[in-house]
């Protein structure tokens, strides 16, 4: 993990991956708003490119919650878009990626974590909701308490395992093969931190989709 600080609020230390992490979202959020706040019937090239990720986002959404693609949407764009350019980030001289941090991969698993119920509840209802964990046995309610945790802990674990050994094991080849080999290892870098973002994403859609979706599929059964 980061142990470089920059500054500190209180006992709270401000490390590297932190100002990373702020970075990347207000980069995200200029790039947004100013892609959007002119948008015209016959798009130009911008907009296009815009429209295209948007419409991939939706598809993904759709093809596993096709009911409640609007509703959460924002949270998953958002959550992709951020993990790709967080992912991606690494390969800027001087940068680190944020997701190679423990308690940045923590705070994201978080984040899916209170997410999956807030949604959860406000399309079920509290009570509809909870019920959900008493089925198909109140015996089980430890068990799927025990899986809440186990699988936001599997998330954060995962993306930063995957993230760390991956910056390690192109400092391993640099390190042996020099400089005869940075165009392979910039696409490994590439194409694996694309495919840990969209793992990441869509463990959270289904999460989502699950939580949304369970008391539809109880009262059809």
């Amino acid at each position: 993990m980061e142990n470089e600080f920059f500054f500190a609020i209180g006992p709270v230390m401000i490390g590297a991956s932190i100002i990373t992490t702020w970075g990347i979202m207000l980069v995200i959020t200029v790039i947004a708003w100013s892609s959007t706040r002119h948008l015209i019937l016959l798009p130009g090239s911008i907009q296009t490119v815009v429209e295209g990720i948007v419409a991939a986002i939706d598809d993904a959404i759709t093809a596993v919650a096709p009911e409640h693609g609007r509703q959460i949407m924002p949270f998953i764009a958002s959550l992709w878009l951020f993990l790709i350019v967080a992912n991606l980030v690494g390969l800027i001289p001087g940068l680190h990626s944020p997701t190679r941090d423990l308690s940045v991969t923590s705070a994201l698993a978080c984040l899916v974590f209170f997410s999956v119920h807030w949604f959860g509840i406000k399309t079920l209802g509290l009570k509809n909701y909870l019920h959900n964990y008493l089925k198909p046995s109140p015996i089980l309610l430890p068990f799927h308490i025990i899986s809440e945790f186990t699988r936001s802990l599997a998330l954060a674990i995962r993306l930063f395992g995957n993230m760390m050994s991956l910056d390690m094991a192109a400092m391993i080849i640099l390190l042996v093969a020099g400089f005869l080999a940075p165009i392979p290892i910039l696409m490994l870098h590439i194409i694996e931190a694309l495919v840990q973002a969209y793992i990441f994403g869509m463990l959270a859609l289904i999460y989502l989709a699950s939580a949304i979706q369970s008391h539809q599929l109880n009262t059809q059964e």
